[in-house]
């Protein structure tokens, strides 16, 4: 009987064994298939005269072909014969491993300046013509278990319009990565932030909203689930959602949006604590995950508040300097170590904030997020005022502001999204600019509620107030005062001019939060600090500059333009009109040199920044946009107002001491119920 027993409780314990330790990797469900990305085994074929077609190249043919590695720029090199463009062609060889039944590949491309033309094994498979948003080629008709042919003709020639502020490179500029594609795929996950903080005051709970794009690649009617996970970075709490998505056809895709509460007390990003969760998306069929993708996620409250703006609940002032993606010797084909330089100089400026004019490398946005180091993100709709006239540039412009919004939401560092740069000064009275703004304004608050929509300002004294400004919640201020000159009846051309300028504003949009997005003096000779141009005159143009945004507490802060010089165009004459010093195709502004030599205004702007707190007094002084003046005058008729209350209250008290027999009582309180609230996973689709 012992024995049985024995060998009873025996097979229990196996039993119980097997159920809780896994079994052999073998038994697991595989993992879905990763990306690969394609950085080696690419060749490069110029093409001056655009004859590709006829060398054979759309096949891989022809000679001339050399070894690159991508991302690449058909030259690095910012000479004048360059700028206006040329032919390149990029070929590369494929072989995709084995994936499971019903998966397919397609190539992703970050970037290509200008356009591009892709080709598989000799068939023409798609085009893409915007410089600065990303592209994904389904690759029909790829050969399993072969060397498959890929080509891509770049070209990057162009005309005056659009107007850009910075070289015409060309060339594969991001990286290309090799995608797997499932049957059913999610495009654009981001987990936006949704903090309930006081405003001002401090942060108590949240969620991530979750907004993706759910796609069915397959032949049949799919209706997946779409599992969401977000790790804390401290607590180790783990914030997990499971929701069953839309019922696709073949071909169709559709929005899915829902939130994923933050268990425990809500751990937040900001500069100097740039906390990230780890999150992971993956669409399910049968219960089977069929794509993941991981991705970093932030949680911050970033909202404007009477024209204050307030990062966590708390008042902020930022200082920092753009950025171009332009190396020397690389333009704008970064390497990890290129990036690794950008952030370790906008840390060595004490910067928290910086920004660019176009979208910026996802990869250079994660290291911006693990830096703590805030993100101003622009479209790069710039100067376009005579394009937008037209439907259709208006439509591809909105198309080029979205994909910006999509690259930029999922990183925590990203603050703002800026719908445009320096369009016209006056756009009430230029329908086409004012349509294209308030649509900007609409499409990024749908794409991205969790930061304030912003416009960068063309800054010139002079015009009336704008209406088209009350759809934005931040004014990118970018001021010249005191290097260019301006137009005439809208002079720039005195500093002193900078302040009053200020006050206007402030008091023409006083619920808009204002940041000086641009103010910049170039420097690269030796001189006094009285002519432009020198390396003393960018000192002070600096420090007198922001000595001014100091002293208006309603400014949120300065951005310095720009952190290291890059290449503009031929002949650049950046303002200083000095005939005695050659032009290139360099704009000097920079704090940094082209090759990477630190000017002295490097080491002034390091010691600002570095004594201006990011988080401002709640209680401190608001300066008013009356001046000196106007603040007595507004003092006396506060005191006044203050007598005549006083006056009235003493008044009231004896006729209320007299009816206080025939006052009837008072009502019941109203009490109101907490669960009247909507749950927080009632977001709109």
């Amino acid at each position: 009987m012992m024995s049985f027993l024995r060998q009873a409780l025996l097979v229990c314990c196996l039993l119980a064994w097997a159920a809780v330790v896994p079994g052999p990797a073998s038994a697991r469900p595989a993992p879905p298939p990763a990306a690969i990305t394609l950085s080696a085994g690419w060749q490069f074929h110029p093409d001056p005269a655009d004859r590709g077609g006829a060398l054979g190249l759309p096949a891989g043919g022809g000679d001339g072909w050399s070894a690159v590695t991508v991302p690449h720029v058909f030259d690095p090199r910012p000479l004048p014969q360059l700028f206006s463009g040329t032919v390149g062609w990029y070929r590369t060889s494929v072989r995709p491993p084995p994936t499971p039944s019903g998966y397919g590949w397609a190539l992703r491309f970050e970037q290509v300046r200008r356009s591009a033309q892709v080709w598989l094994n000799g068939r023409l498979l798609a085009a893409h013509n915007d410089p600065y948003t990303p592209f994904d080629v389904p690759l029909a008709g790829l050969r399993a278990g072969a060397a498959n042919e890929v080509v891509v003709r770049v070209d990057n020639r162009k005309g005056a319009e659009p107007r850009e502020g910075w070289w015409n490179w060309g060339g594969i500029t991001r990286p290309v990565q090799l995608l797997p594609q499932p049957p059913v795929t999610v495009t654009d996950p981001a987990l936006l932030s949704r903090v309930d903080c006081g405003a001002p005051g401090p942060c108590r709970s949240a969620a991530f909203v979750f907004d993706a794009w759910v796609q069915n690649h397959s032949p049949t009617v799919q209706q997946p689930e779409v599992r969401v996970s977000a790790h804390a970075p401290e607590s180790g709490d783990v914030a997990a959602v499971t929701r069953r998505g839309p019922r696709l056809a073949p071909g169709a895709q559709e929005r899915v949006r829902f939130a994923v509460p933050v268990p425990g007390a809500p751990q937040l990003w900001e500069p100097g604590h740039p906390r990230l969760y780890r999150a992971q998306v993956s669409p399910l069929l049968g219960g089977a995950e069929v794509q993941r993708q991981t991705l970093s996620a932030g949680l911050h409250a970033v909202a404007v508040h009477d024209g204050r703006l307030y990062l966590n609940g708390r008042a902020i002032d930022v200082r920092g300097a753009s950025i171009e993606e332009d190396v020397l010797g690389h333009g704008p084909a970064l390497t990890d170590s290129d990036m690794d330089t950008i952030v370790a100089d906008l840390r060595a400026v004490h910067a928290n904030i910086t920004r660019a004019q176009y979208p910026l490398d996802p990869r250079l946005l994660d290291r911006l997020d693990r830096a703590g180091i805030m993100v101003w993100s622009q479209a790069p709709i710039y100067h376009r005022d005579e394009l937008l006239v037209y439907e259709a540039q208006r439509t591809a412009a909105l198309a080029t502001l979205g994909q910006t919004i999509l690259q930029a939401r999922p990183h925590a560092s990203v603050i703002a999204d800026s719908v445009a740069n320096e369009l016209s000064p006056d756009p009430d009275h230029v329908p086409s600019t004012r349509a294209y703004m308030e649509a900007g304004a609409r499409e990024a608050r749908d794409l991205d509620p969790s930061v304030p929509v912003a416009l960068d300002l063309l800054s010139y004294p002079g015009y009336p107030p704008e209406h088209t400004y009350a759809s934005f919640d931040l004014l990118g201020i970018n001021n010249y005062f005191g290097w260019y000159p301006g137009h005439r009846d809208h002079s720039t051309a005195r500093l002193e001019d900078l302040a009053p300028y200020l006050r206007l504003m402030h008091r023409r949009y006083p619920q808009q939060a204002m940041v000086m997005t641009e103010f910049g003096a170039e420097a690269n000779v030796d001189g006094p600090a009285s002519q432009k141009q020198t390396y003393a005159f960018q000192q002070q143009y600096l420090r007198r500059t922001l000595q001014a945004v100091a002293s208006l507490p309603f400014m949120n802060g300065a951005i310095y333009w720009t952190l290291r010089e890059f290449a503009v165009k031929p002949n650049w004459d950046g303002g200083a009109h000095r005939r005695d010093i050659p032009l290139d195709s360099i704009h000097h502004k920079g704090l940094i040199a082209y090759d990477g030599t630190r000017k002295p205004a490097f080491a002034t702007a390091a010691a600002l920044f570095a004594a201006t707190p990011l988080f401002r007094p709640l209680s401190g002084p608001r300066a008013s946009p009356l001046g000196p003046i106007g603040d007595v005058l507004l003092l006396a008729l506060t005191l006044a107002t203050v007598l005549a209350l006083a006056a009235l209250s003493v008044w009231s008290f004896v006729g209320i001491r007299a009816a206080a027999g025939r006052r009837p009582p008072p009502p019941p309180p109203i009490r109101v119920r907490r669960g009247d609230r909507a749950a927080p996973d009632t977001v709109g689709v």
